[in-house]
C-alpha cells in the first residue's frame, strides 16, 4: 500500500515544475503534461483540485495556464497532498476522533499518534521552493537549464 497516490505523484511533479516558473510566465497544462510525463487529461483533472485548493491560479486564453498562488517556500508538499488525496492518516482512528470507542485508552493509539504527528510536521516542513532549488541544481548540472 503506498501512502502517496499516483496522482499525488503527480500533483507534486507539476506543481515542482510552476514552482521553476515562479515569477515567469504561465505554464499551459499540456506543457505540464509532456514535460513531467502525465497524460493531458489528467494533468487537467489535476491542476483543477490544485486550483480548487487555492494552490495555483489560471489565467485563461491562447496564452493562459497556470502558476502558484503562492511563492514555493510557502506551499508545503502536505499543502499538496491534502489538495489531492485528502489527509494521511495511519489509522482510522486518526481521521475521526469518534471512529474507535477505545481510543482513549488504547496504547497502540498513544504510539501511533506520536507518529502521525511527526510525519503530518514533516510534510508541512518540505517546500516547494526545496524542490525548485534541487530541481534547477539538477537541470544545470545536466546542461538542461530551463
Amino acid at each position: 500500500m503506498s501512502i502517496l497516490r499516483r496522482n499525488t505523484d503527480y500533483a507534486l511533479r507539476a506543481m515542482v515544475n510552476l514552482a521553476g516558473h515562479y515569477g515567469g510566465d504561465v505554464v499551459a497544462t499540456r506543457q505540464l503534461s509532456t514535460e513531467e510525463d502525465i497524460s493531458y487529461q489528467y494533468a487537467a483533472k489535476i491542476m483543477q483540485l490544485l486550483h480548487a485548493a487555492g494552490l495555483v491560479k489560471s489565467t485563461m486564453g491562447p496564452h493562459g495556464g497556470f502558476s502558484l498562488a503562492r511563492p514555493p517556500a510557502e506551499v508545503s508538499l502536505l499543502d499538496i497532498i491534502k489538495a489531492v488525496q485528502g489527509a494521511i492518516s495511519l489509522n482510522d482512528c486518526f481521521l475521526d476522533v469518534d471512529a474507535c470507542p477505545r481510543r482513549s485508552t488504547c496504547v497502540i493509539s498513544a504510539k501511533i499518534a506520536g507518529l502521525q504527528e511527526y510525519i503530518e510536521k514533516s510534510l508541512a516542513g518540505i517546500t516547494l521552493a526545496e524542490f525548485a532549488t534541487d530541481s534547477m541544481s539538477e537541470q544545470i548540472k545536466l546542461g538542461k537549464e530551463k
